[in-house]
């Protein structure tokens, strides 16, 4: 059976399952065939970053991609895998109502979780310099509009906080703290700056967190068993593939116009097989001759 029909989304109730487990690895997938990958290596979820749905259109990560180009994507890839799927849905797409919207369109598309942060539009890569943040009362009615537009109970509200580089290492306790109130199920603080930051946050805020291992950011990359040692239960890592895809891409591209070939990269690149492989392409096919079977035995 190919993986239109057999795909059965995991969804929230099988996400949550696996944080009382333990730590949550999410790899960044930027598309289906990357969710497809990241599934064959068993990962528990997947996440989808709001820079890379930019970054695949060649668009920085400033709020530019809309709602529907999200719901989209992530569509795609609920459609391919079964595993649970966190998006990052920045700000919420507008205000009080939008947020209702984007919440109701990810339950539709088979999310299973979503993060929204409390920058001021447009929104910063969270590692950058010259981020404001919203008031916090902007940002818990973004939560209270979020967790009563969703229908699912199991779907998860995840409450990114960017205060720790705007008003301090306190300030985004307080913000958290504050934004659990509010009934998020979860904290995301954004860009802590030292491992001592990571065990500290989680003392003071003993809640379901998230930890955000991008790359040249102003985090220090700690492993998920770390994390999960300090009380962390989910660690994404947004765009690793989707840089080492760049970077690939750029080198084969180069190959291509310095050389005129592909002769000398073959190595570097899938084959055939193993593209087919990832992508079940003799499912599709049996089922196809199946069919066919099944149509000439009505004519006969």
């Amino acid at each position: 059976m190919h993986p239109l029909k057999e795909n059965k989304n995991l969804g929230p109730e099988y996400l949550r399952q696996k944080i009382n487990e333990g730590i949550v690895e999410a790899p960044g997938v930027f598309n289906a065939i990357g969710a497809m990958i990241a599934e064959r290596n068993n990962f528990d979820a997947l996440y989808l970053s709001g820079s890379g749905v930019a970054g695949v259109q060649g668009l920085p990560d400033l709020s530019i991609t809309t709602i529907d180009e999200v719901v989209s994507e992530a569509r795609k890839i609920t459609s391919i895998s079964k595993l649970p799927l966190i998006v990052d849905i920045d700000t919420g797409f507008g205000e009080i109502l939008n947020v209702e919207r984007t919440i109701i369109e990810m339950e539709r598309a088979g999310v299973s979780a979503v993060h929204i942060e409390d920058q001021v539009m447009p929104k910063k890569c969270g590692h950058l310099e010259g981020k404001a943040i919203v008031p916090e009362q902007e940002m818990i009615e973004k939560i209270v509009a979020a967790v009563e537009a969703r229908r699912n109970k199991n779907f998860m509200i995840i409450a990114r906080t960017d205060a720790r580089a705007v008003e301090g290492f306190d300030r985004a306790v307080e913000r958290a703290k504050l934004y659990l109130r509010a009934g998020a199920d979860a904290i995301f603080p954004e860009a802590l700056q030292t491992e001592e930051e990571f065990k500290e946050f989680h003392k003071k805020v003993p809640a379901v967190l998230l930890a955000n291992m991008t790359e040249y950011g102003k985090s220090p990359l700690l492993s998920s068993k770390e994390l999960g040692e300090m009380g962390y239960r989910i660690v994404i890592f947004p765009l690793t593939a989707f840089r080492a895809a760049i970077k690939t891409m750029d080198f084969v591209y180069g190959e291509l116009r310095k050389k005129g070939t592909q002769r000398e990269i073959m190595d570097k690149i899938a084959s055939r097989s193993e593209f087919y492989d990832i992508i079940k392409y003799s499912e599709y096919e049996n089922e196809d001759k199946e069919i066919s079977r099944k149509s000439r035995k009505i004519m006969d």
